[in-house]
């Protein structure tokens, strides 16, 4: 009795045929065996049944060493091999089984399945219709004839799909391939075959899936393995294109194509990973020339001058450079108008740049597009708070300046304007009035500017100067009149008067 949920069991729900391996019985002197032999095989099978397989592996070896003759031997062995996934081991298993006893319709029966599933038709279509001639029993008949109707409607749908490849209409010829790996899931040829009419059709990926099959399914497949890398390399993934093109140089160091495409990745390759150590690094107009470089290796394909313009696109924002990083994002957004680090970056330039409403569009379409990215969600609100800050007091506007502009030039042009609009400098009352509000407006900018927690604070869209943006309210500490500013110099850095001003 087998056990529900045991190897043996589960394929037997496969191949109903295979239950013969344990309640298979043999006469000693027809098989040869000797004492240490039937021990082997009956351990054997009592560890298979236990799913045991590497140990029940052990043991069918140690049966066939010790009587290559034993066809018993080698069936038990390439049932194990089978329960492994190993069929490419079973296969010249169950061969000798065969070649020892002609008639064991269950081996036959075995070598066919898989050799249909190998796409080898001609020969499981030979082993399907001998089992029919060597009275099998009735399942063994039952499976037979259906596989040898499956296998003749494979002929047929092989022959409609090489037509229709070679008529060049790869939609059909695909719809026909995919009913055949439906069966003959290990056939290489007929994967190589789908993976041409998908590149054909402009689906790269899906032959990538197809080749990395085939690679595997026939030995030293160095065609599978170049093409593949092509693929990638095409894709814009130079690392995995990398690491293809090595498998086949594995395989055969002299390839030439092999060779010649793998000299071209490892250059495109080695150029980015230093543009983006120095992008690590900070240094990124160093990292602006590696991407022109990337550009210049290969031109041919737009997704590497895609992806390089995008890097620099992001050195510029980086470093400050917003007129430089809006053109280059912009161009990378007509190319890809999802692209989402484009879209956070040309956000932070038009930033820079005081173009608040461009902002808050590109934060917003990229939010659209990763709603989770606390990175837009926070330059969102930034963006947010500046605009509403621009339509109050703007420092940067009253001095000037840009808000990317350093302390010194943040004092240089205080002082400019603090002696052109000083009180002082007026002698009709009206203009004295006007002089003095913006006199203040120049000190108050000149004070949170040149400090920078309350730069900080007012780049992050709050004013320390205005009591409604203060959390809790009330007073504003630092508000102050006219009067408090008189004992500041604008030529010191900020210290009291070395002169006085005197007023009417």
């Amino acid at each position: 009795m087998v056990a529900p949920g045991s190897v043996t069991s589960r394929l037997g729900s496969v191949f109903p045929f295979l239950l013969v391996l344990v309640d298979l019985q043999y006469e000693g002197a027809e098989c040869g065996v000797n004492a240490d032999v039937e021990k082997h095989l009956e351990l054997g099978k009592k560890l298979l049944a236990a799913g045991q397989l590497a140990d029940a592996l052990s043991q069918f070896h140690a049966a066939v060493d010790g009587d290559p003759d034993n066809y018993i031997a080698y069936y038990r062995r390439a049932t194990v091999f089978l329960a492994m996934g190993k069929s490419k081991a079973a296969l010249p298993d169950l061969t000798k089984v065969i070649e020892l006893k002609m008639d064991f319709t269950a081996a036959r029966l075995q070598r066919g399945h898989l050799l249909l599933k190998q796409g080898k038709l001609d020969e499981a279509e030979d082993d399907f219709k001998k089992v029919l001639k060597s009275n099998p029993s009735e399942n063994e008949e039952k499976e037979a004839q259906s596989q040898l109707t499956k296998s003749d409607e494979m002929q047929r749908l092989r022959s409609q799909a090489l037509d229709a490849f070679e008529s060049g209409d790869y939609i059909t010829a695909i719809a026909f391939l995919d009913k055949i790996l439906e069966v003959c899931v290990w056939d290489a040829e007929l994967r190589e075959l789908r993976a041409e009419c998908f590149i054909k059709e402009g689906e790269p990926r899906k032959a990538i899936s197809d080749l990395k099959a085939a690679s595997k399914l026939k030995n030293d497949n160095t065609e599978a393995f170049y093409k593949i890398s092509i693929l990638y390399y095409q894709l814009g993934d130079h690392e995995l294109s990398l690491s293809e093109v090595r498998e086949c140089l594995k395989l055969d160091q002299d390839h030439k194509r092999c060779f010649a495409h793998y000299k071209q990745v490892k250059k495109l390759n080695k150029l980015i990973e230093s543009a983006e150590e120095l992008i690590r690094d900070g240094r990124y107009t160093d990292a602006t020339s590696k991407y022109e470089s990337v550009m210049k290796t290969e031109p041919s394909i737009v997704e590497y001058t895609v992806r390089s313009k995008e890097r620099i696109c992001h050195c510029f924002s980086k470093d400050e450079k917003p007129v430089e990083a809006i053109r280059v994002c912009s161009e990378v957004l007509q190319m890809e108008p999802d692209n989402v680090n484009a879209l956070k970056d040309r956000a932070e330039a038009y930033l820079i740049e005081e173009m608040y409403d461009e902002a808050i569009q590109d934060y917003e379409t990229a939010q659209e597009h990763n709603e989770n990215d606390q990175q837009i969600r926070e330059g969102l609100e930034k963006a947010q708070r500046l605009l509403k800050q621009s339509q109050k007091r703007d420092y940067y506007k009253i001095l000037g300046v840009k808000r990317n502009a350093k302390k010194q030039e943040i004092i240089k042009a205080y002082r400019k304007l603090a002696l052109q609009w000083h009180p002082d400098n007026f002698q009709n009352e009206e203009e004295k009035k006007k002089a003095e509000k913006k006199f203040i407006d120049i000190a108050a900018a000149k004070e949170v500017l040149s400090d920078p927690e309350m730069r900080k604070k007012f780049d992050d869209g709050e004013d320390p100067l205005d009591a409604e943006s203060q959390q809790g309210g009330g007073g504003n500490p630092f508000h102050r009149s006219w009067n408090s500013w008189q004992g500041f110099n604008p030529f010191s850095s900020g210290g009291p008067f070395r002169f006085k001003f005197h007023f009417n």
